[in-house]
C-alpha cells in the first residue's frame, strides 16, 4: 500500500508537467523549449509588518531568490495573514504554509523542551556559541528528534541569527530588588515564563503586536520582548519608561527557520541547500543590521523619548542563575530534556570557557576612549 504522505504536492505537479510535456512533444514536429515557472514557497512570520524582524525575515527571503536565480520565490506574509503568530508550527506541520519565520518559545506549549533551542538555561555561553551548539555540538540531531520522533511533526527546522541577550524588560518605575518585582504581572515566553514565576512574578505569555495593549488595559504591569528596534516600532516607550538592559532570561536565542517536510523534500537538492544555507547567509546580514539599528534605536529611546535606560540589578540577575538552578531537576525527569541540558552544558562548560578566557574587558577599552558613557 503506498503512503500518500509521501507523495508530496509538488512531486505530483513536476511529475504531471513531464507526463504533459512528453506528450505535447510527440505532437510537435520540432522541439519546444518552455521557460519553467518559479516555485513558490509561502511563508509566514510571527512578526508585525512594521516589526524589524520582519525585515530581518525579508534579508532571508531576498538572498534565497537570487542564489536560485530566480527557480524559488518565496510569499512572505506577516502575522496573521494566515494564522496567528504562536500558530505558524501548526500550519507547516499541515501544510497549510510552506516554511515560517520563528522562535521555538512559541510552541513550548507542546512541549517545554521547544524552548530549550533558544530560550533555556544560561551556562555561561552567548547567544553565538549557542548557535554553534546546534550546527557542531549535536543540536540539530536533538532538534530533529524532537520534532519529527518525539512530537511526530512533518517539519525541517534551522537555526539562524543569533540574537543579542534580551532586556530585562520594560517598568512604569525603578526596580532595585527580587522584592520590588514580586507580584508583577509580566509578559514573556517559553522557560522565561517558568524562571520568572519561580520569582514571584505572575506570567502572561503574548504575542508582540499584543504587548502594548495589555499593557494599556492593566493586563500586564511590566513586560520584555527583545530588543531597542522591536520594542520602539510597537510603542513600549509609550506605556513605560524605565527600560532595564540584560538579563539570563533569554540570553542565547535564535530565530527558527521551519519548512513543512514535503515541500522541502519534493525539491531538487541544489534548492534544499540554498534554503538552509540561506539561512546562514541571512544570520551574518541579520546580526549586522540590528547591530546598527538596535545601538541607534536605543539611543533616540533615551536621548529622544524620554526612557531612562539602566543595567538590571546584580541581584536580579544573580536570582535569575539561581532559579534556573532550582528549575532544572523537574523538568529534567523528563528523558528528552535531560538529555538536550547535558548536551548544552557539555558544550557550554567547553566553548564558554574558550570565549571567556580569550576575551578582553571590552568595557574597560570603552571606558578609556568614551569616558563616563557607561554605569554599570
Amino acid at each position: 500500500m503506498t503512503d500518500t504522505k509521501t507523495f508530496g504536492r509538488r512531486s505530483f505537479l513536476k511529475k504531471s508537467a513531464i507526463a504533459g510535456g512528453a506528450v505535447a512533444g510527440s505532437a510537435l514536429a520540432a522541439p519546444a523549449v518552455l521557460a519553467q515557472a518559479p516555485i513558490v514557497l509561502k511563508m509566514q512570520t510571527s512578526w508585525s509588518a512594521s516589526n524589524i524582524w520582519q525585515e530581518f525575515a525579508q534579508d532571508y527571503v531576498n538572498r534565497v531568490e537570487e542564489m536560485s536565480g530566480g527557480r524559488l520565490k518565496i510569499d512572505l506574509l506577516p502575522a496573521g495573514a494566515v494564522v496567528a503568530a504562536f500558530q505558524v508550527m501548526d500550519a507547516v506541520n499541515d501544510g497549510i504554509l510552506d516554511a515560517a519565520h520563528s522562535v521555538s518559545a512559541y510552541w513550548y506549549g507542546k512541549n517545554k523542551a521547544a524552548s530549550l533551542f533558544g530560550t533555556g538555561p544560561v551556562f555561561g555561553a552567548s547567544s553565538t556559541a549557542m548557535l554553534g551548539w546546534f550546527y557542531e555540538g549535536g543540536g540539530a540531531e536533538l532538534y530533529r528528534e524532537l520534532t519529527q520522533d518525539i512530537m511526530g511533526l512533518d517539519v525541517i527546522g534551522f537555526l539562524g541569527f543569533p540574537m543579542f541577550a534580551q532586556p530585562f524588560g520594560w517598568f512604569k518605575g525603578e526596580v532595585n530588588s527580587v522584592a520590588d518585582i514580586e507580584g508583577f504581572k509580566y509578559r514573556t515566553v517559553g522557560l522565561a515564563a517558568d524562571l520568572f514565576q519561580s520569582m514571584g512574578m505572575s506570567v502572561a505569555q503574548l504575542p508582540g503586536g499584543e504587548i502594548v495593549p495589555a499593557m494599556e488595559r492593566g493586563v500586564i504591569d511590566a513586560f520584555e520582548f527583545n530588543n531597542p528596534s522591536s520594542d520602539k516600532d510597537f510603542g513600549a516607550q509609550d506605556v513605560a519608561k524605565n527600560y532595564y538592559l540584560s538579563s539570563y532570561h533569554q540570553a542565547a536565542e535564535q530565530f527558527e527557520f521551519l519548512f513543512n517536510r514535503f515541500s522541502f523534500e519534493d525539491l531538487d537538492p541544489d534548492l534544499q541547500a540554498i534554503l538552509k544555507y540561506g539561512v546562514e547567509a541571512s544570520a551574518t546580514a541579520n546580526t549586522s543590521k540590528a547591530m546598527r539599528r538596535y545601538s541607534a534605536d536605543l539611543q533616540w529611546l533615551q536621548n529622544e523619548a524620554g526612557v531612562t535606560v539602566r543595567r538590571t540589578p546584580k541581584e536580579i540577575l544573580d536570582a535569575q542563575i539561581n532559579a534556573w538552578s532550582e528549575l532544572l531537576p523537574g523538568l529534567e525527569e523528563d528523558d528528552f530534556f535531560k538529555r538536550c541540558v547535558a548536551s548544552q552544558r557539555e558544550w557550554a562548560e567547553q566553548v564558554a570557557f574558550y570565549e571567556l578566557m580569550n576575551a578582553p574587558d571590552y568595557a574597560l577599552a570603552y571606558e578609556h576612549f568614551f569616558p563616563g558613557k557607561l554605569k554599570l
